[in-house]
């Protein structure tokens, strides 16, 4: 594994909670990192805040709507282009069980997809997958799926959830879609020099996810930065790949993770919506 300082790391969801405090000490570590948001005012913000604290000029804006197939593809082609090498991919991005307004009520991506499922699952595999080459070449390199211990398996039948919506399903499922992904990974990329783990980094922290819901913080942010730079810059987790963890705990994900055919369907799904699977025809 190379130095910190030496690394490249992009980080989705990065303009505030834990995504921005984890950029935040990435960049005090000296590493180059590229934060993202779909917000310009609150990305140049974010940007000059961590580059006026930690003191590190290699702090770089990218401005994307994830909830666009479109956008999730202008932003990998933007890493690609402007960047030589990528270490390390934070997918940490995504939405809770409810609306801002407090409702729970189903809506959709641009896409016309499930918005949960595209925001906090669809375009982090999108992500992955468009950036996977830039990944390999710059190996030894790792992915992380910010998770959580919220899951529910996934009904094939009625993945966009028309005939029932419930906020905490359309959640829940997609966090289990991230684990099932992240298994996928761990044995696809074994001999590649590319790693992916995941976790569920802490329980109810202060986030705007967590407080816009109504519940209250159990956990703290410092808890849950910790455990996704562990998993992001922990030499000893060199080599550990497809793995779940609690914190800084290994863990057993919900058993759908483990079914090969629910995760074969998973991704010949996840293809099919992405427009993957016209491309590799």
């Amino acid at each position: 594994m190379r130095p910190i300082e030496q690394q490249t790391i992009l980080i989705t969801g990065a303009t505030d909670g834990l995504g921005r405090g984890v950029a935040t000490e990435l960049a005090a570590a000296g590493a180059t990192v590229l934060i993202h948001g779909r917000d310009e005012r609150r990305g140049q913000q974010t940007l000059d805040a961590i580059r006026e604290q930690t003191s590190n000029p290699n702090v770089h804006w990218l401005c994307a709507d994830l909830a666009s197939i479109e956008e999730v593809r202008a932003l990998a082609a933007r890493v690609a282009e402007e960047h030589d090498c990528l270490h390390a991919l934070v997918n940490n991005a995504g939405i809770g069980t409810t609306n801002p307004d407090g409702e729970q009520r189903r809506r959709l991506s641009r896409d016309g997809y499930e918005l949960r499922f595209a925001v906090n699952y669809l375009a982090g595999y999108l992500l992955t997958r468009l950036l996977l080459p830039l990944l390999e070449r710059s190996a030894p390199a790792r992915i992380v799926n910010v998770s959580s211990a919220g899951q529910a398996p996934i009904d094939f039948d009625d993945v966009m959830l028309e005939r029932g919506y419930s906020g905490v399903q359309a959640y829940c499922q997609s966090k289990l879609a991230q684990v099932m992904l992240t298994c996928d990974l761990g044995e696809e990329l074994a001999d590649r020099g590319v790693t992916a783990t995941c976790l569920h980094p802490a329980t109810y922290m202060p986030t705007k996810m967590v407080l816009e819901s109504g519940t209250s913080p159990v956990s703290s942010l410092r808890d849950g930065i910790d455990a996704t730079l562990r998993l992001i810059a922990d030499p000893e987790l060199d080599g550990v790949t497809g793995a779940y963890f609690n914190g800084r705990r290994p863990a057993t994900p919900n058993a759908q993770a483990h079914d090969r055919r629910a995760r074969g369907r998973l991704r010949e799904l996840s293809d099919e919506l992405c427009g993957l699977r016209a491309a590799n025809a």
